[in-house]
């Protein structure tokens, strides 16, 4: 059985190898994003919610996040293990899913955390906005932004995770299988 989360910068490969550690391991992965879209398409009460937020073009408070989260943490998917992808993104949010494991009586295993040189992210997401038509991934400052944001963001919540022992760094530059194979290895006892 294994909870765990996987952080990284965009670009660092989380979402390719979330599905492939998800497989691997036999626990479901949980991105935020897909919890945003599956509560406000099945118009629940925390996608309504949501969605007033994302129509006056705000971000989604933690409030509303971190109940999402917990609920999904509770589905029948979730119990003999998750892999989080997009959550916690700060120590806010650490706080709050700490909480939520207490309630569920369970706590993480691990936390992985991919790793990428700058520079090479910056071309990796300029080539998926050519290949992609990414939008997001177009404009170079843009993207230097979003690193930065993520770098300045995600350190304490990284901090705090390493204070506890559970950060395993994995370097997320190279061919999928490799890096794969390298998680694998990071992830043993």
């Amino acid at each position: 059985m294994t909870r765990m989360l996987i952080v990284g910068p965009a670009g660092s490969g989380k979402g390719t190898q979330s599905k492939r550690i998800s497989e691997d391991l036999g626990i479901v992965a949980i991105s935020t994003g897909d919890i945003f879209r599956v509560n406000i398409k099945e118009q629940t009460e925390l996608g309504r919610e949501a969605q007033r937020y994302v129509d006056a073009g705000d971000l989604v408070p933690d409030s509303v996040t971190n109940r999402m989260v917990e609920d999904r943490l509770t589905w029948a998917d979730a119990k003999n293990g998750f892999l989080l992808d997009g959550y916690p993104r700060n120590r806010t949010q650490v706080a709050a899913l700490d909480e939520m494991l207490s309630r569920l009586d369970v706590s993480l295993d691990v936390v992985l955390e991919l790793t990428a040189d700058r520079e090479e992210l910056i071309l990796r997401l300029k080539k998926r906005a050519e290949i992609e038509g990414r939008e997001d991934d177009a404009d170079e400052a843009a993207i230097r932004r979003r690193l930065e944001i993520f770098e300045s963001e995600t350190a304490p919540m990284i901090a705090e995770y390493e204070s506890r022992g559970l950060v395993r760094r994995v370097d997320g530059l190279g061919p999928m299988d490799e890096v794969n194979a390298r998680i694998m290895e990071a992830l043993k006892p």
